[in-house]
């Protein structure tokens, strides 16, 4: 059975990183799709040059007795889509999206969206939280997600760092020790 090659999670590749200054008719979208089709989805944005942020994740399964190593949503259903009213447009043609949700704030969605980039890199473990609790707001102060923000949970006796996008009341949580951390 051939290796697939990685898709690509996020085009064009600076998009987190570069987005227009002035006033553009793109906006952040939160496209919900249909069962399983985050990633067709994807591939069909990329053919039609439109940009969009699909975060996923490395999984390892055991099928046949053999590793197989595959890229999961993060996110469920979700892709984060950049796009303006004709591209919206496109994308619904795709007869992939189940919902589109409009992010009002992109300063703050992209935030989220750069700080979820940020622990996928990391290779931490990660947990989805579904919906977030109310807790302390913290800095990583150490280790290899120094600088991110985010909110401390306790679960089961271990405390989590959550980065949240907000505007989905989801996140993502990564173990964390106390001492990692300082008050905000």
């Amino acid at each position: 059975m051939p290796i697939l090659a990685a898709e690509p999670s996020v085009f064009p590749d600076d998009l987190l990183d570069n987005l227009p200054t002035v006033q553009s008719e793109r906006r952040w979208w939160a496209v919900y799709t249909k069962s399983r089709q985050e990633k067709s989805l994807s591939r069909q944005l990329h053919a039609l040059q439109v940009p969009y942020y699909l975060p996923l994740v490395p999984k390892v399964s055991l099928i046949g007795g053999r590793r197989v190593k595959s890229q999961l949503p993060l996110f469920g259903s979700y892709v984060f889509m950049f796009a303006d009213e004709e591209e919206r447009i496109q994308a619904l043609a795709t007869e992939r999206i189940a919902h589109l949700f409009f992010a009002p704030d992109t300063d703050q969605i992209t935030r989220d969206l750069r700080k979820i980039r940020t622990l996928i890199a990391s290779g931490a473990p990660l947990t989805v939280e579904a919906r977030l609790e109310a807790g302390q707001r913290v800095r990583v102060k150490s280790g290899s997600l120094m600088g991110l923000e985010g909110t401390i949970l306790a679960r089961r006796g271990e405390d989590r760092l959550v980065v949240a996008v907000e505007f989905l009341q989801q996140g993502v949580s990564v173990l964390i020790s106390d001492f990692q951390v300082e008050p905000i």
